[in-house]
């Protein structure tokens, strides 16, 4: 490597890599030129944390899909610090237990009602990622034909990215525009989907039912995804409501902390003729022979132990742990807990005048 690179040596790679003010040793030193003497831990924390509290904190008003939340402590002791509930990293069905599964569906009919659509898979790995999935959805939909994509530019920039990435290595052409004033007659042959944001990047709810509406009069065959919020959806127009054939989102912000940017529950929920291609798995109810109920994973046909080389999907693509903790958290709470907490939030923010109601009933948390 270093003769491709035309270096002499380790020391003359690290000279170029690394900055200077960081390779010098200087500003570590004390004012008589030595190396400080070591102080214990204790010492050390208190010196940093004072350092620290010279820093001005600022909150920030502008969404960006993470939110503050707080985690009833029933749920923290008993299943995020639970061991029986955490280690099980890749819950195939042989190895997952029934009380887990029955949470899974528990997710499942949350996202569901929540959304006004009809089969949730059981969780992925973050929003950016069912953002993707949706968009692979789409193309599989038009078999491979519609190969043009949009995105509304007040989407995440986290889940842009991402779609972004994955668009490129399957061929996928991207449009990102504002979706209000964009002509989709132009690319109405080659569109295959589009992708909207309610909340958007700047905390604005919208209700697209009119433009989802004018949008699928002047495409045929389009899909449409919405990525929405599951606390706004307590009292806002479902996906559903609004045309949408598939809704994403993040559950983070049901009981699950911010831990840095991740790692966050997402679902991805569509109308049921797309139910064959949908990616993960989808937990249902089955019965034996003598009539008893039992929980198992009903589909999982893009996964690759099955459908291999061909498939969307692994077995890891989910986030059971804080799925669950995000299912218990609505059951905890219950509906009008979520709703009240939606209100103060709307009033607080002040962005009553966004907010569309929807009336439906639920019966998982109720």
């Amino acid at each position: 490597m270093l003769k491709e690179l035309g270096i002499n040596d380790l020391n003359e790679l690290m000279k170029r890599v690394v900055p200077e003010k960081v390779m010098d040793p200087e500003p570590y030193k004390h004012e008589n030129g030595e190396v400080p003497e070591a102080v214990p831990e204790k010492l050390l924390l208190e010196k940093i944390t004072k350092l620290a509290q010279k820093n001005k904190l600022h909150k920030c008003y502008i969404g960006g899909g993470y939110y503050d939340t707080i985690t009833p402590e029933v749920i923290k002791r008993n299943v995020l610090e639970n061991p029986n509930w955490y280690t099980a990293y890749t819950p195939y069905q042989a190895e997952i237990s029934q009380g887990r599964l029955e949470t899974l569906l528990n997710y499942q009919t949350l996202v569901c009602e929540l959304t006004g659509l009809e089969n949730s898979n059981s969780s992925l790995l973050d929003e950016g990622t069912a953002c993707a999935e949706a968009m692979v959805m789409c193309f599989a939909t038009s078999n491979q034909k519609k190969d043009t994509f949009f995105v509304s530019s007040d989407i995440f920039p986290q889940s842009l990215e991402v779609i972004k990435t994955r668009a490129n290595n399957i061929g996928i052409k991207l449009v990102v525009g504002n979706p209000q004033k964009f002509d989709f007659t132009t690319i109405a042959d080659q569109l295959g989907g589009i992708v909207l944001q309610t909340p958007d990047m700047y905390g604005v709810l919208h209700n697209y039912t009119e433009l989802v509406k004018q949008i699928k009069e002047k495409v045929k065959d389009i899909s449409v995804i919405i990525a929405c919020d599951p606390l706004a959806l307590m009292k806002t127009v479902t996906p559903a409501e609004m045309g949408a054939d598939i809704a994403v989102g993040s559950a983070q912000r049901f009981g699950v902390p911010m831990g840095f940017g991740g790692p966050h529950a997402s679902f991805l929920v569509a109308k049921a003729s797309m139910i064959r291609k949908i990616p993960g798995r989808i937990v249902g109810v089955s019965k034996d022979a003598f009539g008893n109920k039992g929980y198992r994973l009903t589909l999982q046909t893009r996964e690759q132990h099955i459908k291999r080389e061909k498939a969307t999907s692994n077995i890891c693509t989910a986030q059971v742990l804080l799925a669950n903790i995000s299912a218990l958290y609505a059951i905890y709470h219950g509906k009008q807990v979520l709703i009240k907490m939606f209100k103060y939030i709307n009033l607080v923010l002040g962005v009553g005048k966004y907010c569309y109601q929807s009336q439906r009933s639920y019966s998982s948390f109720s």
